[in-house]
């Protein structure tokens, strides 16, 4: 069982690194006072950097989180800094790509106390994850479309041995959950197979990952029905597994569901590799007046003390991990203190605090 692990650091842009700094600051109290070690790594890159050097993910940087075990990855982008073509500056889909993180996992999650626009019906809990595809389809293009005068095209991209990772991901996880009591055990295709070629190919790859897991349900969604029951019925989804661009879309529906971008991690997973990141932008707008809502990036680093744990057969990382999420869950629920993003008066570091007195580390 491995115990010391070292974690590459991305604390990007705008209020990336006043987000980060708390995030460190709790797992670092985390793994000392248990059987674990934690060795943390700064990677620059991004689009702040990008302004200074023209480069906006060195080598160094790259070849960091290459050999780490993890990487956390704070928000990253500016929208005043951009490419000669008018993109914005995104290191994070360029090291999805580069690692082959084809797993996007976004968890929603509504408990007892959360805010949530919904009105909830009684004894109904929302509890899903979606998993969106994170190195292909309609990003694949991603700063090398065609533009002319009159015309643009992008190019969308689904292949065979990423959707057939992607699909054996989520039937895996659906399976995790379905054995802790977390969900039924079914696995929704989210796709636009009615009308595009590219997504009944998406489907048909997926039909046939379900037959190796004769055990849990399959079944599918197009993309706007699903969006419109997302609202109406999110309480019947346990794994939705989609394209790229649609779980870029869908993500931001689920983390509205929850109160909020602040309170959404996400975690970005291949075969080798994994990203975890807050599902929020840099916010440069409020960087540096200590307003940021920590929770998205905690919560991701929760993720990925679970993941390390379940990699490495690490049962206290594992527990840390739930712990630290069960922690901000109770400090959302006690309503005391919040950001202004979820209607309080309270600041990242005061956050960062509360979720420190409920761990009592």
């Amino acid at each position: 069982m491995k115990n010391s692990f070292d974690i590459a650091v991305f604390d990007g842009d705008g209020i990336g690194p006043e987000i980060t700094r708390p995030t460190i600051d709790i797992l670092g109290k985390l793994a000392a006072q248990s059987t674990y070690e934690l060795s943390f790594t700064d990677c620059p890159a991004g689009a702040a950097y990008y302004a200074k050097t023209g480069e906006s993910l060195p080598k160094a940087s790259m070849d960091v989180a290459r050999e780490s075990d993890a990487i956390l990855l704070s928000a990253m982008g500016l929208p005043s800094v951009r490419y000669d073509d008018g993109t914005e500056i995104s290191p994070q889909i360029e090291i999805r790509k580069a690692l082959t993180l084809f797993a996007g996992v976004r968890p929603v999650r509504i408990f007892p106390g959360q805010r949530t626009p919904l009105n909830m019906p009684e004894g109904r809990e929302v509890d899903f994850v979606l998993i969106r595809e994170s190195t292909e389809g309609l990003f694949y293009s991603q700063g090398s479309g065609e533009v002319t005068q009159d015309e643009a095209r992008e190019t969308l991209l689904i292949t065979r041995d990423i959707s057939e990772k992607l699909f054996k991901f989520a039937f895996k996880l659906a399976g995790d959950r379905k054995s802790k009591g977390v969900g039924p055990g079914r696995v929704t295709c989210v796709d636009k197979a009615n009308v595009f070629r590219a997504f009944a190919f998406f489907r048909e790859i997926f039909d046939g990952i379900a037959k190796d897991f004769p055990d849990l349900v399959a079944d599918h969604a197009y993309v706007d029905a699903t969006a419109l029951w997302m609202v109406q019925k999110p309480w019947d989804f346990d794994v939705l597994v989609t394209e790229n661009m649609f779980g870029d879309i869908l993500s931001d529906l689920g983390a509205g569901l929850m109160g909020g971008l602040g309170v959404a991690p996400s975690a970005d997973i291949g075969l080798d590799n994994a990203v975890f990141q807050p599902c929020h932008g840099s916010a440069p707008d409020i960087a540096g007046m200590g307003k940021a809502n920590p929770m998205a990036m905690i919560l991701s680093g929760a993720m990925m003390l679970e993941w390390l744990g379940t990699k490495h057969n690490n049962a206290a990382m594992m527990k840390d991990g739930t712990r630290l999420r069960k922690a901000v869950e109770d400090v959302i629920a006690h309503g005391d203190g919040l950001t202004p993003d979820l209607g309080g008066t309270g600041s990242t570091s005061s956050i960062g605090l509360a979720i420190i007195k409920e761990l009592a580390v």
